[in-house]
């Protein structure tokens, strides 16, 4: 499917534009309270808009992502992102070796959407040095003003909509070509985010990993069924249906 316009990711600062295009959502799911609308809007949105940074994350990081998970830093409640403050080397890309991180910043990001106002993705317009202090930071940036233009707008709980985000980024990384590895990015990249996100959670279903929901899209009160991960259901019930889902 191709997109019917491309607009730029800056407008999501704008309160206007943005109450145009959840309001737009009820052709899609009826009509509902205006928190139910944006929540369900952020949670299409929030999975392109985070894409570019965090795939070009886990392609720049291939096999160092397993050293995460070994370094003491990462354990014990201490901040993830410190177990890279020591290592220069991994601040900035080699680019002889690894692609550049992509500049999340709204002013770099462009999103692509068709005539119903669904999103279909997202594409960053410029290169960002610094490794993950800088990709973190960039992050809190756009995802915490597209947050409070959509909370202002919509009446949307900041925290539930930034619980989203860290579900958005788990999900992402299990997108990539090596899930494993990239699982091991997803806490040191929240933390440099900050925001006060909630951790990003993992579990298996048998050998798949999935993730483990802190946040709820709400799909269900405009008349469709609960997610397969649904934290609004009994630990059984979404074990159950993930299983079946996954195998």
């Amino acid at each position: 499917m191709k997109p019917d316009w491309t607009a730029p990711a800056s407008l999501l600062a704008d309160a206007e534009w943005v109450r145009a295009r959840v309001g737009g959502t009820a052709k899609l799911y009826g009509c509902a309270r205006p928190e139910v609308l944006g929540t369900i809007w952020w949670y299409s949105l929030s999975s392109v808009l985070v894409a570019p940074a965090v795939e070009s994350l886990a392609a720049w990081w291939p096999g160092d992502a397993e050293a995460v998970d070994r370094n003491p830093t990462t354990e014990g409640g201490a901040n993830p992102a410190s177990a890279f403050a020591d290592r220069p080397g991994r601040l900035a890309p080699d680019a002889a070796r690894h692609p550049p991180l992509a500049d999340p910043s709204l002013e770099a990001m462009e999103l692509d959407l068709v005539a119903d106002g669904r999103f279909l993705g997202a594409r960053s317009t410029r290169p960002l040095s610094g490794g993950l202090p800088a990709l973190g930071a960039a992050l809190a940036g756009a995802l915490g003003t597209a947050i409070a233009t959509i909370s202002a707008v919509t009446g949307a709980r900041e925290r539930a909509l930034g619980a989203i985000a860290t579900d958005s980024i788990g999900n992402r990384l299990l997108w990539t070509p090596d899930p494993e590895g990239a699982m091991a990015l997803a806490e040191p990249l929240v933390a440099a985010i900050g925001l006060d996100l909630p951790k990003p959670r993992f579990v298996r279903v048998g050998r798949t990993p999935a993730v483990r929901r802190a946040s709820c899209c709400l799909i269900y009160e405009v008349g469709n069924p609960k997610c397969v991960s649904c934290p609004r259901q009994t630990p059984a019930e979404r074990e159950a249906r993930l299983r079946a889902a996954l195998g």
